[in-house]
């Protein structure tokens, strides 16, 4: 069966492997939801973080010998506790400063961790293979899919459903939204907002780490792993709406199936599909689909 002129098979074997990517992009986008929305600070060393997460899952392997699954849990923990002292150092003075200052500090923060790691492994990719329990791949009718690749689309869906579940619909989660909006009065209410923002960073930018050990086998991992794929993701956040959780999370899925698709009907338009996507919304709902106007 074809459509378009397309086969069947094609179509969905791409709609699949976007799906994939769209949960790299969902991941990467939740955790500057969370930033932004709780914290109003446009983090851009977010891919360099993301990149971090996958190099350090490398290092773990090549130098102290630990497996995937260690470092699935100790990298991300690394990462946050980086980005509470980022936060901790540098941040806390540009809270009330405009949007412009947060992005040129943490532009200036990627510059620094990609540079200091290229000058040490240089450009080019390194093999990272996935869990010897994830290997070999799942019959579906119209292709093979790779165990691991179905393992991070659900780890993904799981760690994208309980962000928001805690974020939404906890006490946590309401202390977070409340202590953005009026800090002095959480702060009456015996809540240490400081050490609260400070720990939100760390979980954002931990989230980054946690997708960089999720992307480890299927990009390679290189210093410059996260330039691209930071662009994207924040396309991806603007169209969902700056902050809004639920929005990353969709528009993350929903792109990268677009993305995926778009390779297979018109290959030469796959790399800008998600930007004219981000035009049109802009144009027609400037806040994006599921933000707030202020």
């Amino acid at each position: 069966m074809e459509i378009l002129g397309i086969s069947l098979q094609a179509l969905l074997s791409q709609l699949l492997l976007g799906l994939v990517n769209g949960s790299f992009y969902a991941v990467l986008s939740l955790g500057l939801a969370v930033i932004f929305g709780l914290l109003n600070v446009i983090n851009f060393a977010h891919g360099a973080l993301f990149m971090l997460g996958a190099m350090l899952a490398w290092l773990g392997l090549e130098s102290l010998g630990l497996n995937y699954w260690w470092m699935l849990v100790l990298s991300p923990l690394t990462v946050g506790a980086i980005g509470i002292l980022i936060e901790r150092t540098l941040l806390q003075w540009i809270y009330k400063l405009d949007h412009i200052y947060g992005l040129l500090l943490t532009l200036g923060i990627t510059l620094f961790i990609e540079g200091a790691f290229r000058s040490r492994f240089g450009g080019s990719g390194l093999p990272y293979s996935s869990p010897d329990q994830l290997l070999g791949g799942i019959d579906v009718g119209f292709m093979t899919l790779p165990i691991y690749r179905a393992f991070v689309v659900v780890v993904s869906l799981l760690t994208c459903v309980g962000t928001w579940f805690v974020i939404e619909r906890t006490k946590i989660g309401a202390y977070l939204r409340a202590g953005t909006e009026n800090p002095r009065l959480v702060e009456a209410f015996g809540v240490n907002v400081p050490l609260m923002v400070t720990l939100t960073y760390g979980f954002g930018v931990a989230l980054a780490g946690f997708a960089g050990v999720l992307a480890a086998p299927v990009m390679q991992v290189s210093p410059l792993m996260g330039q691209n794929l930071i662009i994207v993701v924040f396309a991806v956040v603007v169209i969902g709406g700056m902050g809004s959780i639920f929005g990353s999370v969709v528009t993350g899925l929903a792109l990268g199936v677009i993305e995926g698709i778009t390779k297979v009907i018109y290959p030469e338009a796959s790399a800008t599909t998600v930007f004219v996507i981000m035009v049109v919304v802009l144009m027609i709902r400037p806040a994006g689909l599921f933000g707030k106007v202020r």
